[in-house]
């Protein structure tokens, strides 16, 4: 593959603070091309900012660009993608909160959400492909909510089965199912994994 058509993955954390283990993390060190949405701290609430930090990002990545969201990334990306108006080849969105299930402790209320442009999510469908990942036993959201989600982007849902919110907090690190999903999304993942 020639360096003009090698993809840019862009990973799209959720809120929380950088965290070694996490399988984003992981999956970006075997890529050959990542861009990382800036974090811009847990306590950074309006979704305004986040959606200008992923569109920054996208804009400025080389190549066909994949996006790889997790938690409230997901819900920053769908955000993103409605008014965006930027070709993507898809989007690999992983246990996306619902945003209806009250938030666990430790995490902006839903009230707090909404006040800050989180609330309504949007239900149109999505302008690129995308595998909406959900988990049986999220405490950040229903199954059947997150299988409707899906259903309104017209995304493919692959139910993981009880994995929490598959983060390192619910057991979960290194995620490899993440790159054979990105393969099924187009992207060309054989080509982009380095050599360890």
């Amino acid at each position: 593959m020639n360096a003009r058509a090698e993809p840019t993955f862009v990973i799209v954390p959720g809120l929380r603070d950088h965290v070694e283990d996490h399988w984003q993390t992981l999956l970006a060190a075997r890529l050959a091309r990542v861009a990382t949405v800036p974090r811009l701290g847990k306590d950074v609430l309006p979704l305004a900012a986040w959606v200008e930090a992923l569109d920054r990002t996208v804009r400025a990545a080389a190549g066909p660009v994949f996006l790889v969201a997790h938690s409230a990334g997901v819900m920053i990306t769908v955000h993103w993608a409605l008014g965006a108006g930027i070709r993507i080849g898809g989007a690999l969105l992983a246990t996306p909160p619902d945003l209806v299930t009250p938030m666990p402790e430790g995490y902006p209320s839903l009230d707090v959400l909404a006040a800050h442009g989180w609330l309504p999510t949007p239900r149109q469908p999505l302008p690129f492909p995308a595998i909406v990942v959900a988990s049986t036993n999220d405490p950040l959201a229903r199954f059947e909510r997150v299988k409707a989600l899906a259903a309104d982007w017209q995304a493919r849902l692959v139910n993981v089965g009880a994995v929490g919110h598959l983060n390192p907090a619910s057991g979960h690190g290194e995620w490899p199912v993440a790159l054979e999903l990105l393969r099924e999304l187009g992207a060309p993942v054989a080509d982009a994994v380095a050599v360890r």
